[in-house]
């Protein structure tokens, strides 16, 4: 089995083993050099008065040195390779990131040492996310403007037309605006709790709440909605009490349950809760049409809209999925799809139960 060792470790053990080899090339060329001139010239060492050493010996001693010095060199050029090649791959890839190259790896070969391959390895994962988050980045200002250009030109053409007397100055068109702004209002609010839950801050205040009475409201709420679209709601709750901030999880329970009525054919929809590994799982279920599998993976993306199955519709902002995943995540667990059984989607919010709730 290979050893990872450390950086220090493996130096140590390289020099050790370049002094053992040098000590044992020496001592068993000596041995050699000495048997052979005994069985040579045996007078010519037995000589007291001659302090210099003999023409043998002297080459031996320039040949051991020349040898010794040329595996000091040749075993320090391979260890220096394994630990500067990577590092000089990752200076290198550095400044080409300080440069705006953020597509820049560092190259690595598998003989590097270990602290030096993980340091690549790093290198290349935190290059990776930071190409990825500029890309998001890129990708949200884009969206951002595209979701609020609608609602700002429908006010400003509306409010240009009131003014210049295209359009009647009376309730009815000061309602239309007002629903603009409302939408608009959602939009923001829904920007700012997937912002706060991505960089951690999001305020949560959890209480045990009783569940029931926490749905029962957002289906009242949502009524309009459900019965104008031709649904019927079902609500099967097998826990009562649970520890949670009511106000995130009515929001999340609100975005399914709109996300169902936007995208689902008119029909029965469930809402469902129970306890199960430790979680407590909220779940809005519908009749279909389901949505496209590859979608699945992204659905709970902000701005990614998942296209129905059959119907092929992608309405809304594309963030109410984001911010149910992104309630879950602040309360410590997480958002799921899943086919459900009445032959739809079915979405959930899960976050952990405590048992004191």
């Amino acid at each position: 089995m290979k050893l990872n060792a450390g950086i220090s470790r493996q130096i140590s053990l390289s020099m050790a083993l370049v002094v053992l080899g040098i000590i044992a090339m020496v001592q068993i060329s000596s041995y050699a050099l000495y048997f052979w001139l005994l069985r040579q010239s045996p007078d010519a060492l037995c000589d007291i008065t001659n302090p210099w050493p003999e023409k043998e010996e002297v080459i031996w001693l320039i040949v051991t040195t020349i040898c010794s010095l040329l595996i000091a060199v040749l075993a320090a050029g391979r260890l220096s390779r394994r630990i500067l090649t990577p590092l000089n791959s990752v200076a290198q890839s550095l400044r080409a990131v300080a440069q705006g190259d953020l597509s820049a790896r560092a190259g690595s070969d598998q003989h590097a040492m270990g602290e030096a391959a993980q340091l690549v390895s790093d290198f290349n994962l935190m290059a990776e996310r930071q190409q990825h988050m500029a890309q998001q980045r890129a990708f949200w200002n884009a969206a951002i403007a595209h979701e609020l250009r609608t609602p700002v030109t429908i006010l400003r053409g509306r409010l240009q037309g009131i003014n210049d007397g295209v359009f009647p100055a009376e309730p009815a068109q000061f309602q239309s605006l007002l629903k603009q702004v409302e939408g608009l209002g959602h939009l923001i609010e829904d920007l700012r709790t997937v912002a706060l839950a991505e960089s951690g801050h999001l305020p949560l205040q959890k209480i045990a709440t009783r569940l029931d009475e926490e749905v029962a409201s957002v289906v009242e709420l949502a009524e309009p909605l459900w019965q104008a679209g031709g649904f019927r709601i079902e609500v099967a709750l097998s826990v009562s009490v649970v520890e949670c901030d009511p106000i995130r999880i009515r929001q999340a329970l609100l975005a399914m349950l709109e996300n169902a009525c936007k995208h689902a054919t008119p029909g029965l929809i469930r809402i469902s809760a129970e306890i199960s590994q430790g979680y407590c799982h909220l779940a809005v279920a519908d009749q279909g049409p389901g949505i496209a599998p590859a979608a699945a993976q992204t659905i709970f993306e902000a701005f990614q809209r998942g296209a129905a199955v059959s119907t092929g519709k992608t309405s809304g902002s594309g963030l109410g999925l984001a911010v149910v995943k992104a309630i879950a995540l602040a309360h410590g667990g997480f958002a799921v799809w899943q086919p459900s059984s009445l032959g739809g989607s079915q979405f959930e919010i899960c976050w952990p139960h405590s048992a004191s709730a």
